[in-house]
């Protein structure tokens, strides 16, 4: 797939099949963009499973957060990543091991590595990269 540009069928379909979303990079920090967007999905109803290590036994906005993703206990439709690009590729081994598989990575703003999406497609799980669900959803009227 071509990741430079995505069209808007594509991100409302996969944002439509998602309910619970593992969030990796969470902070606690209200300063910080994974906060702000962890607090978006959870006001539009999804549920949100922060992972992050250096939090894992605590709280974010309320949910109990997870060192990997291998330690969520429940299945999750998308892992929505704010890790830098270099760790991508960690992450999608991390979701191709995970069962069952999660039907989206979702690389935020500025998160993209090409070869990271082709493992990922390559093993059926769909491919967001340097996008924003929380800039799409409003956009796209979500």
């Amino acid at each position: 797939m071509d990741h430079d540009r995505y069209d808007d069928a594509y991100i409302a379909s996969l944002l439509g099949k998602v309910r619970t979303i593992a969030l990796v990079g969470a902070s606690p920090n209200p300063a910080r963009p994974s906060f702000g967007v962890m607090r978006f999905l959870l006001s539009k109803g999804f549920h949100v499973i922060p992972v992050n290590p250096g939090q894992a036994g605590k709280e974010i906005l309320g949910q109990k957060t997870y060192g990997t993703l291998a330690e969520v206990p429940e299945p999750v439709d998308m892992v929505d990543v704010f890790r830098a690009s270099e760790f991508l590729k960690t992450v999608v081994a991390e979701t191709v091991a995970l069962s069952p598989r999660p039907k989206v990575i979702w690389g935020q703003l500025s998160v993209r590595d090409d070869e990271a999406a082709r493992e990922a497609e390559a093993a059926g799980i769909a491919v967001v990269m340097n996008r924003c669900p929380a800039i799409e959803m409003p956009r796209l009227g979500l």
